[in-house]
């Protein structure tokens, strides 16, 4: 069976658990009874249920965070990350719930920071300076907890807003070194 498809359906039982209850309480037994599969199609593809949701989320925002700067402005890709993320409500809502050491909010912050650290080192072609890395760090860790409380305290803002208020969080040097994905 081809691996996407696999790890698709495992996906599709997770989330379909995540609906009834907290992902800590789910066991990759729940998991793989719900899709039919077994506990070793479910290791072959997967170190554990934090494992396949983070994948899951990289599945994605890989889009949106990939034309970002190509096709997508820093507005444009972040609205977008909102709308999915308010689209997929019941498994964001249950994935950022946990506070596992492999969470999808430690997840989700290594992937941003990864993501604006290689855009910004290739467009300086050095790495970033420490005061730049902190800033970075900082701003990367301020948006995900921001994002987390759009989640939990049901998604008042639209998309659009969320997007408007983390570019104004920017701190200014951050701001002018990503100009260029406002264009």
């Amino acid at each position: 069976m081809d691996n996407d498809k696999t790890r698709y359906r495992l996906a599709s039982s997770i989330k379909n658990l995540m609906a009834e209850m907290p992902l800590d309480k789910i066991t990759v037994k729940d998991i793989v009874t719900g899709c039919d599969l077994t506990r070793q199609t479910f290791y072959r593809n997967f170190k554990d249920k934090y494992d396949l949701v983070n994948w899951y989320f990289e599945k994605l925002v890989q889009q949106s965070f990939e034309e970002m700067g190509v096709s997508l402005t820093l507005r444009e890709g972040l609205t977008k990350k909102f709308q999915f993320i308010r689209d997929e409500r019941v498994f964001f809502a249950c994935a950022f719930g946990s506070n596992d050491y492999n969470s999808l909010v430690k997840y989700d912050y290594e992937y941003i920071l990864r993501f604006y650290r290689k855009i910004l080192t290739e467009k300086l072609k050095m790495p970033l300076e420490d005061d730049v890395e902190f800033l970075l760090r900082m701003y990367c860790q301020g948006s995900i907890q921001m994002t987390v409380e759009w989640v939990r305290t049901g998604m008042k803002n639209e998309p659009e807003k969320m997007a408007d208020l983390l570019i104004e969080a920017l701190p200014e040097k951050l701001n002018s070194l990503l100009s260029f994905l406002r264009k």
